[in-house]
């Protein structure tokens, strides 16, 4: 009776772990995180005309 239970469990624990590392978001490399930064800053600057770009991010940006 404790074997299936253990076989039981120890298939669930596994799940689990599967289903923590499958969902994780995406780590980007600092390079790749730059390039995004880098080209909402142009953007920004079309966007908003230079020195009105209030802040910038890698998603998004704000004018003045």
């Amino acid at each position: 009776m404790t074997r299936p239970l253990a076989w039981t469990t120890a298939l669930a624990a596994a799940f689990f772990c599967t289903a923590c590392i499958s969902i994780s978001p995406e780590v980007k490399s600092p390079a790749s995180q730059a390039a995004e930064l880098a080209r909402m800053s142009e953007q920004a600057v079309k966007t908003c005309g230079e020195g009105k770009v209030k802040e910038v991010s890698a998603k998004s940006f704000s004018c003045q």
